[in-house]
């Protein structure tokens, strides 16, 4: 059979696994395409700075997976490439460094929980994403993307354009590179919006699950309360499946627990064209952009489209609740001073403590903006009983639950509620609570937007079918063009 060319740009994991299955494809021809484009458009061209790290045994993982094709039991991302942010642990011979200098030799022993359910569906990881900082709780004076080890990750959409920052974060670079087609799906995490931010800003679709949904095991954490990763691709279709191969139960990590009753291992059944028909779609302006603002104007327009689309929408006051939360601070120094107890003899740093006084060494290279979330952590309790932190926490609950989220949900009797990009994040992100955003439009000056749904935990199905039905009708998402 004579193979036609493959069109790498916008293809989707069904397209490739049929090109894979008439013979038109190869693994090992895919990665090679990636990694081309790769070097053509992230480290020369545009240099979109969104890979940190290549999987040097990419190519000869992809002959093996060529060999093996069509044996039984092989899964939905059987040969699929995938970019991993690079705070999740994978066994390949690539550092784990959270975009810091001091954990540039932080080589896992083992995968991630995350990592591994990839492999298991036959996933290929063809490498690691630059990102924000220890997932922007360095500095906050940093712009979002931007790391001491692998510099500033760009926009695609703007490279000239836009201001450093404008390509989200935490999750920039996977962002970045998923839009920029380096790869059809990466894995993202959030802590509350760093899936949703670079999503929306980089005109993907991105799913920050429930709280559990997906074990946090082997990823180097801010916050145990509100951790997750997720999913982000180029279309609803893509980010459901990936999510099901995420999901399990992982005795390591006992927020999982609950998936026995409630995660599904198929979230592709809810692609459903008819899923806003009659939704219930609550929408607080106040938490909108300003009434004029070019980005205000595109979700008012993605709002009238839900209606024309069968959505009820209503209009609904968010309880606004003024609380200085600690809760992520004193939960990160717990968390990286557990994860830095265990790492190799080669990483120079085993606390909190160590680096920051790391950084301060060399501060014009590891500390180009400053580190004060560091500090600020490292000055709190690391004790989990703490009275002040247990507050916070029951407070951060409290008002994102049953004050919260919980109590418009019922007294309107809603499906979702809808919000700009990330503007909307920090609710579902203390309730523990999924979100889905996906692309909604432009400004004029190319700048992408996003319309994001957020719901009660375990409620991805029902938000999926309402992203699908939206994403579907609409169409809006452009590829970034590059000279």
């Amino acid at each position: 059979m004579e193979k036609t060319a493959f069109e790498l740009e916008e293809t989707t994991i069904s397209k490739i696994q049929q090109a894979f299955e008439t013979g038109k494809l190869t693994t090992v021809e895919l990665v090679q395409a990636y990694l081309e484009r790769i070097e053509q458009f992230d480290k020369n061209g545009p240099k979109i700075n969104s890979v940190l790290s290549l999987n040097p045994d990419a190519l000869k993982i992809a002959a093996e997976l060529d060999e093996m094709r069509g044996q039984e039991g092989q899964g939905p991302l059987y040969g699929i490439p995938v970019l991993l942010k690079d705070n999740i642990d994978t066994i390949d011979s690539m550092p784990t460094t959270a975009g810091t200098i001091a954990l540039q030799e932080n080589y896992a022993k083992e995968d991630a929980f995350v990592a591994a359910q990839l492999r298991n569906a036959g996933a290929l990881i063809l490498g690691k994403v630059n990102m924000s900082e220890w997932a922007y709780f360095m500095e906050k004076d940093a712009p979002s993307g931007f790391s001491n080890l692998g510099g500033q990750v760009l926009n695609p959409y703007g490279v000239d354009v836009f201001e450093p920052g404008s390509v989200g974060g935490s999750s920039s670079g996977t962002g970045a590179a998923i839009a920029s087609n380096f790869a059809v799906v990466g894995i993202g995490t959030e802590t509350s919006g760093s899936i949703l931010s670079p999503s929306s800003a980089n005109s993907l679709v991105g799913i920050k699950p429930t709280v559990g949904l997906i074990s946090r095991t082997g990823i180097i954490p801010i916050a145990e309360s509100q951790d997750t990763a997720g999913p982000m691709a180029r279309t609803v279709a893509d980010a459901a499946l990936t999510l099901g191969v995420l999901t399990n139960v992982d005795d390591r990590d006992p927020a999982t627990s609950a998936n026995e009753t409630k995660a599904l291992s198929d979230y592709t059944q809810h692609l459903k064209i008819d899923g806003l028909k009659g939704a219930r779609i609550g929408v607080d302006r106040s938490l909108l952009s300003e009434t004029g603002k070019e980005e205000r104007v595109v979700i008012e327009q993605a709002i009238e489209e839900l209606a024309a689309l069968g959505a009820v929408i209503e209009n609904v006051e968010m309880p606004k609740t003024e609380f200085d939360s600690e809760v992520l601070w004193y939960e990160f120094k717990r968390g990286v001073n557990q994860y830095l107890s265990k790492v190799s003899s080669d990483v120079p740093v085993k606390s909190l403590e160590e680096v920051i006084a790391f950084n301060k060494e060399h501060p014009e290279l590891r500390m180009k903006f400053g580190q004060s979330e560091l500090e600020k952590s490292q000055a709190l309790s690391e004790d989990s009983h703490d009275p002040t932190y247990l507050l916070h926490r029951e407070t951060d609950i409290r008002n994102s639950r049953s004050e919260g989220i919980d109590a418009i949900m019922a007294k309107h009797n809603l499906d979702a509620l809808l919000s700009e990009n990330n503007r909307g994040a920090a609710q579902p992100a203390k309730a523990g609570y999924p979100s889905i955003t996906v692309p909604a439009g432009y400004t004029s000056t190319g700048q992408p937007v996003g319309v994001t749904f957020s719901a009660k935990a375990y409620s991805e199905p029902r938000l999926i079918e309402l992203a699908y039905a939206y994403e579907q009708a609409t169409n809006k998402r452009k590829a970034p063009q590059f000279d």
